[in-house]
């Protein structure tokens, strides 16, 4: 049985199951954007695939998205990013930006923007949307209620990564023709200044959640380096000891996804020749090596649940955190393996979204702990 949804098509049975809950009791969903890598075209359908984090990351329902294309002839997905504050949930490929309500999975609109869009990131009220152009040279400041370009920034840098900072008072935009990352002024939609210069052109990156350090990944190095957003240096290179650089599948670079913890202790970095997810320890500098995790294919990128028990690389694998074991692979409806590097958690008491994750693995100590160990270091 299935009902139509405007132009959604949402399995019903799954949906209600999905909304099944004790009254006020939070449910924990993960929000998986496909094609999130280049070969997911023959491993599944376009489409946010919706799994049950507190049922065995059990497959629950597809929605489909006409922007993402459908089974035969899918779309790239550039980002994802949503919001509880405001219910909405907002994927980007590059041509366009979709608006999804999280209450019922209607789309509320699409828009389509001049020089394209890529990995966007949102306001922690829900307000505003960072969306770069597809590695040409603005980012586009939306209004995520509707869509409107409200200002622009223009670094001239390849637009392609942006996180939003915790507090939501900055957002850190990297290039991909750039070693700096520049930093917006989010009050007046304004470049304010510049960190770096890293070593090479930044890829991936992350941020901790007082907005004080960077970590990023750049062409031509298997580990991360890290910048002082406060000072706007370079601190220091970690590269990945053990393991040799050699050719990657996909983004010509040896780690393209780094991510922290929740809890800020461990930096995740990726490392695509030798199909690993490389662990280090972030209390103390710089960050040491401590462990590796093989995977089923190539990772691209890194990300974690909410309160940090699980890690998501986008090959697909469900990662137990403490104890760093594989718990099991991402599966559609069809039984395909998941590959994606656009997912992040979303969490529900009855149908309204309580918090919202993200994909970029930002950190999310704010207080005194994270001041004392930097203090420390």
């Amino acid at each position: 049985m299935r009902f139509h949804c405007g132009p959604l098509i949402v399995l019903s049975l799954l949906w209600m199951t999905s909304c099944a809950s004790a009254e006020g009791v939070e449910r924990h969903l993960l929000y998986v954007a496909t094609p999130g890598i280049r070969a997911e075209a023959q491993r599944g359908g376009a489409g946010i695939l919706v799994f049950d984090i507190d049922r065995d990351h059990q497959f629950v329902r597809r929605i489909v998205v006409p922007a993402l294309g459908d089974f035969k002839h899918p779309q790239a997905v550039k980002g994802i990013c949503a919001s509880a504050a405001t219910g909405r949930l907002y994927v980007s490929t590059p041509k366009n930006l979709t608006c999804i309500d999280l209450t019922n999975d209607r789309i509320l609109w699409e828009k389509t923007y001049d020089s394209g869009c890529d990995r966007m990131s949102i306001s922690p009220d829900g307000k505003v949307i960072y969306e770069p152009t597809f590695e040409k040279d603005d980012w586009h400041v939306i209004d995520a209620a509707d869509g409107r370009e409200i200002a622009k920034i223009s670094p001239k840098s390849g637009a392609h990564n942006t996180v939003y900072g915790p507090d939501g008072k900055r957002c850190y935009l990297a290039g991909l023709r750039s070693p700096l990352l520049t930093v917006a002024d989010t009050a007046t939609h304004t470049a304010e200044k510049t960190v770096g210069p890293f070593g090479s052109a930044i890829r991936p990156f992350t941020v901790n959640g007082r907005s004080t350090l960077c970590y990023v990944c750049v062409n031509g190095l298997l580990g991360f380096e890290i910048g002082d957003l406060t000072t706007g240096k370079k601190l220091y290179r970690v590269e990945v000891k053990d393991f040799s650089m050699g050719a990657v599948a996909r983004h010509g670079c040896p780690s393209h996804g780094v991510g922290l913890t929740p809890d800020e202790k461990e930096v995740w970095v990726t490392d695509g020749h030798n199909s690993r997810m490389h662990i280090f320890d972030n209390t103390v500098m710089p960050p040491k090596q401590m462990a590796s995790i093989p995977l089923r294919d190539q990772p691209g990128w890194i990300t974690f649940s909410i309160e940090g028990r699980f890690a998501y690389p986008s090959t697909g694998e469900v990662i137990d955190t403490k104890t760093r074991t594989v718990l099991r692979g991402l599966t559609d409806e069809t039984g395909a393996a998941v590959h994606s590097e656009k997912l992040l958690e979303i969490d529900f008491v009855g149908d309204k979204a309580s918090r919202a994750g993200d994909q970029f693995g930002v950190g999310r100590m704010t207080g005194g702990d994270s001041l004392k160990r930097e203090e420390k270091n």
